[in-house]
């Protein structure tokens, strides 16, 4: 599944590439900070030195932001969904053929479902678009 980009999704991408340099066509949000996936090679020169450019953005938009490492394949969703969440962390994550399980702790569980399953259902839609899986936390 490919998720479509929409307008709003659009200027962010057009404004991280005219501010950074660097190009990407991945832009989502999770608890209410827009995130920019760039590969591995191009996150510092993103960020910028002192993270200039996060800053500018953040002026710009008035909005949190977040530069991460794109995974390269399944082998990466530790990290990427360590990188999309941080500060909260997690005991562990199991994948499954079709599912991605997420083992929170009763500490951190709320805190990664959040209020109306807010931050879950971003995180579903996340994992969908990037590794086609359903995504649970218990």
């Amino acid at each position: 599944m490919v998720k479509t980009i929409d307008m709003q999704d659009m200027r962010y991408l057009n404004l991280f590439e005219k501010i950074t340099h660097v190009s990407t066509r991945f832009c989502f949000k999770y608890n209410e900070m827009i995130m920019f996936g760039v590969p591995r090679d191009m996150v510092l020169k993103a960020i910028g030195p002192n993270s200039r450019n996060l800053k500018k953005i953040h002026e710009i938009l008035g909005k949190r932001i977040r530069v991460i490492q794109l995974p390269s394949g399944i082998e990466d969703l530790n990290n990427f969904v360590k990188n999309i969440i941080s500060p909260v962390e997690f005991k562990e994550i199991e994948i499954n053929e079709d599912e991605v399980i997420l083992n929170a702790g009763s500490q951190n569980k709320a805190a990664l479902i959040g209020r109306n399953k807010r931050r879950l259902n971003e995180m579903r839609e996340i994992i969908s678009d990037f590794f086609g899986k359903e995504f649970k936390i218990i």
